[in-house]
Parts: structure tokens; sequence; C-alpha cells
């Protein structure tokens, strides 16, 4: 079927804006995004995908403790999955005990529980910890490691790679900027009841030897103190990867994921990243267009039971824009044919809705059939065919 062919139609959800003739319309003006002192950044909207400023985001960097968000990920895996419990005890081997770096502070040969484990690795970024999980579930570090490395195949990191659960340097452990806003996404919706160990501000857990006084440390995320919309994640630095932050937020129905990398303070990374999510709240938003079963046209059928059928989509739609410009976004409908003849089954693609501002495309989605429609009885189907022929 060639383009000419196919029947355009307009759906009736233009958004209007009634302005008197005295009055002046707010000009839709979107600033362009500031600059980021960083050597790897992005700022994701976390319904949409919408990428609404980056630099480098897909340069191969190294990520340090933000390794750590693909560990857990990992790892809330197999809770989800039931192969581990949140109660299970771990044995702590002296290869854990003995791993340099930031530390969780647990000893050789002591049972601990996962839970416990996973607060030390996500709050208190304990590489300890990092690789006693590590070894429980896949008996040893290399092993969980190309774990992690499946997992990112499958959620499209394409610029990653892991060699160990803790971030320590290795010229072939790396991510980027785009993929750790993927993952992060990834973790925040698959793993609601999980993600909220990413927003506590301190772990304590043991007791220091001399004075016998608990050990409480800090997240090292700061805007998790400054910025009360902000709920994770993760904070890294090493030597190659230098001061690296993952961040998101959420605003009113918002979610923003930021992450910067490769900064040179752990004050910087925590302004760029508050740069990042102050912009992207201000003057974006994202909204939902439309919702599965949502019937948006009835074109006609033919030889059926009934004269149209209700189209629309199975999937939930966002859309992210500059401010203002929702009021401009404009839809249509594309069907695949020009004629549509019973009979059609539920879910038969029949088209396509592209949405755009300005003329300019901003999201697609398919149209499908809502409902089937089955063939009519012989003197209805002879009726169209007749019509269908002077057409």
């Amino acid at each position: 079927m060639t383009n000419t062919s196919k029947i355009i139609c307009y759906l009736s959800i233009l958004l209007f804006t009634a302005v008197s003739t005295t009055s002046v319309a707010v000009p839709r003006i979107v600033p362009k995004a500031p600059s980021v002192a960083a050597n790897g950044y992005i700022l994701m909207d976390f319904d949409s995908g919408k990428i609404i400023t980056e630099g480098n985001s897909q340069e191969r960097l190294a990520p340090a403790s933000l390794t750590k968000i693909m560990a857990s990920y990992a790892i809330f895996s197999e809770l989800k999955q039931g192969n581990i419990q949140m109660s299970d005890e771990v044995t702590i081997s002296e290869k854990a005990w003995r791993t340099g770096g930031s530390k969780m502070f647990i000893e050789v040969g002591k049972k601990i529980a996962v839970e416990d484990l996973l607060k030390g690795m996500i709050i208190s970024s304990g590489n300890d910890a990092s690789v006693a999980l590590a070894e429980y579930i896949g008996g040893a570090e290399e092993t969980f490691a190309e774990l992690m490395n499946q997992y990112a195949e499958i959620l499209g990191m394409k610029n990653s790679h892991f060699m160990n659960a803790t971030g320590m340097p290795d010229e072939d452990h790396y991510t980027s900027a785009e993929d750790m806003a993927i993952l992060s996404q990834a973790l925040i919706r698959d793993f609601p009841e999980y993600y909220p160990l990413y927003s506590e501000k301190e772990f304590i857990y043991g007791k220091e030897l001399k004075s016998g006084k608990p050990i409480k440390q800090s997240n090292r995320n700061k805007l998790l103190w400054r910025d009360e919309s902000v709920d994770g994640l993760k904070t890294g630095y090493t030597e190659a990867a230098g001061y690296c932050l993952v961040s998101s937020a959420k605003r009113d129905d918002m979610r923003l994921i930021s992450v910067v990398m490769k900064t040179e303070s752990t004050e910087t990374r925590a302004r760029e990243t508050q740069k990042l999510l102050n912009f992207g709240f201000r003057f974006y938003e994202t909204q939902t267009i439309t919702e599965p079963g949502e019937t948006l046209s009835s074109p006609q059928i033919w030889k059926g039971t009934q004269e149209t059928i209700s189209a629309g989509v199975t999937e939930v739609l966002t859309i992210t824009l500059g401010r203002n410009q929702f009021r401009d976004l404009q839809s249509e409908i594309i069907l695949v044919d020009t004629i549509i003849e019973a009979p059609v089954e539920q879910g038969t693609l029949l088209g396509t809705v592209i949405f755009s501002v300005d003329g300019k495309p901003v999201a697609e989605t398919p149209l499908v059939a809502l409902e089937s429609v089955g063939e009519g009885d012989l003197w209805d189907s002879m009726v169209d065919a007749v019509k269908l022929w002077f057409q």
C-alpha cells in the first residue's frame, strides 16, 4: 500500500488556549541547558525516557562505586525471584574481609544477614559487603560479575562491562552516563519495594574495637540532606573515575534521573547534579497522553457486524516537553490500509498515532483494534461490496 493510499485522520485532542483579542500569548521559551563540569553527564525523565540534556553520555568511563547499582539490580532480581531471602545469613570470607576501599567493617567467619549486607553496600558503599553478597549469590565474585553483565545486556546497556561487584579499577571495567541512567530507571521501575534503601541517610552496624561504640556511617550522597525531593541513588570515587554521582528526584508527579561522571570533587558532583535537576524540573514537564483501552478513533469497517471499530492503544504513553508546549500538542492517525474489512481480531495493528509540536514529531505509538468485529451476513457483505466497487 503506497503512502498516498493511506488514510490520515486527525484526532480531536488538540489543546487550545482561549485568548482574547487584547491579550498576549505566553511565549514558549525553553533556555539552553546549563554547562556541566563533568566528563560525562545526562538528565533523563524517568517515565518517558526523554533525554533532556547530555554531554558525552555514551563515553566509556570508570564507574567506581556506581558499579554497586548494577550489583544491587542483580541482587534485587534474586530476591524477587525467591532465590535468596533478606533473612539469609552469609558467612564472610577472608577475600571479602580483605577487600580494600570503603568498608562496612565485617569480620571473617561471621554470619551476616543479606539485608544488613545490602544496607552496608548501598548506604555505606562497603566493598566488603559487595564481595560477600557476590560470593553468596555467584559462588565467586567473577561469576557474579558475569551475571551483572547479562543483566546489563538485557537492559540495553551498550557501553558497559563489569569485572567485579565493587568498582575497583580494571581496564575492562567501564560504563557510561547513559547506561547508568538506563540502569537506574530500570531499578526504580522493577524494584519499588527495594529502592527506598537508596534514600536512607545512615547505617549503623557493629562496634568500634577500642571504644565499643556503634559504627555509624553516613550516605555519601549530599543531596539527600540538601534537597528533600532527592531519594537516591549512589556516589562513586576512584582516582581513575573521579567523583561520580547518580541521583533521582521526584517533584509532584515528575521524576528525573541525573548522572554526572568524573567530576573534580564531592562538592562539584553535588553542585552539578543539583544544577541539572533544577533545570529539568523548572523548564520541562511530563504528562500521560494515552491510557490502555482508551478509544482514539472509530474508523469505518466494511463487511462486518457493525459499521465502525474502536481503535486505541495498549500501553500508557507519556511525553516530556518544555513548559507550556503541551498546549500546542497535536496528534494524527495514519491507518495502515485505506479500507478495513471484517473480520478483525482484537489487538490487530490498524495504524500509528503520531504526536507533534509545531510540525515536529515528539512521540508515536501503535494504534490497534480494541475489539473484535466478525463478518456480517451475506446481505451486508454484498451491499458493502457494491459500495466499495463504486468507490
